[in-house]
């Protein structure tokens, strides 16, 4: 039998997340497992007027390429796909496999490799988003993979997954509704608000967001979302943190890591399992060591790690920083292929100070 829930979710990634019109050209992006969700999502832009363009990922064949593959391979970008990042009006990204461990034996310079061919796409398309042509969903497809990962059953994750995305609810767009209009009070008061400084047993930092907005992510882009989020100053990041889960990055988990930074960057780095994909991540360029993002999660709704970004980054009570790319639609200058988010939990004890305000306390905002 068919889960109704597939279809809900389909009508809000088309018409909620990125509100599909009649004409657009839209990009529909997955893995063969997602296929429930890709078919549903398909047949509402249909239903919607728009033009979908179907693109189907393939863990065996991601595998093939990263391993065999010889650098020109690796470094060439499809003529299509930049056709696609420069023309169409949005894409939507939803995220499945098999196999969440592909390419934990692959070779980190070669991951690197694959990664800086993908620099001249996503400055074309963090350019585009930030002049309102072109926008995007990500979500999640619950899969077998995905649920051992979180240590749930199928079913158990498949409402975990709904759950988090308000398809269990009668109008999950006026949830959503909801959680941006209370985020947007927090987002107006940090309007022109100079600098920051967090504190608690797992990180001392500093940094600026002069002249830097924070986005309110209610459901838009991401699917499902919670969080507030800005571009810091790029050479403002200044203090320690180790974070509290493990980061998970292209297919490598890597735990117990700590950075220090010095004028924006990452001038020490360890972490007690991958250490050496950490620090070639870091490496992969220039601003791969400048921090693109600080955010906060609120959606208290998730209330367990999963080990996917996804959820995670928006654990109520937690902050989360991405190393690489910022948001250009904010403010943010930082350019790099890498967009690696790590999480700290701040319900022990964590603090944030605004202009010397105190703005949150231990998981919970206390302004706004």
């Amino acid at each position: 039998m068919d889960d109704p829930r597939v279809e809900k979710l389909a009508q809000i990634l088309v018409n909620y997340c990125v509100e599909v019109k009649p004409g657009d050209k839209i990009a529909l992006d997955g893995h063969w497992v997602t296929r429930p969700l890709m078919v549903a999502t398909y047949r509402e832009i249909i239903h919607a007027g728009g033009h979908p363009y179907v693109m189907w990922g393939d863990s065996d064949m991601r595998e093939i390429m990263i391993k065999e593959g010889n650098d020109a391979q690796l470094s060439f970008m499809p003529e299509a796909v930049m056709e696609m990042a420069s023309s169409y009006q949005a894409i939507i990204n939803i995220m499945g496999t098999d196999n969440t461990r592909t390419l934990n034996n692959a070779d980190p310079s070669r991951q690197q490799l694959a990664r800086r061919a993908q620099a001249d796409l996503q400055r074309i398309v963090s350019k585009r988003v930030a002049s309102g042509e072109f926008t995007f969903a990500v979500v999640m497809f619950p899969t077998a993979a995905y649920a051992q990962e979180a240590d749930m059953s199928l079913r158990e994750y498949e409402d975990f997954v709904y759950g988090a995305c308000h398809v269990d609810k009668e109008d999950p767009v006026a949830e959503w509704h909801e959680v941006h209009q209370r985020q947007q009070t927090l987002v107006d008061w940090l309007a022109g608000k100079r600098n920051l400084k967090v504190h608690g047993p797992n990180i001392e930092m500093t940094l600026s967001i002069d002249g830097r907005g924070f986005i309110n992510s209610a459901g838009r882009k991401n699917m499902p979302s919670g969080e507030i989020f800005t571009s810091p100053v790029e050479d403002s990041a200044n203090g320690w943190v180790r974070f509290s889960y493990p980061a998970i990055y292209s297919g490598r988990e890597v735990e117990g890591v700590e950075l220090r930074f010095e004028k924006g960057k990452v001038v020490e780095a360890q972490a007690e399992k991958n250490e050496a994909f950490l620090i070639s991540t870091l490496d992969t360029d220039e601003g791969a060591r400048y921090l693109g993002e600080f955010a906060i999660g609120t959606n208290n709704g998730i209330k367990q790690f999963t080990k996917s970004i996804l959820f995670d980054e928006k654990i109520g009570g937690t902050i989360h920083m991405a190393l690489g790319l910022g948001f250009p639609e904010i403010g943010g200058k930082n350019e790099s292929s890498v967009h690696w988010d790590m999480i700290c939990d701040m319900r022990d004890g964590g603090k944030i100070w605004v202009d010397d305000e105190l703005f949150y306390d231990s998981g919970e905002f206390v302004v706004g």
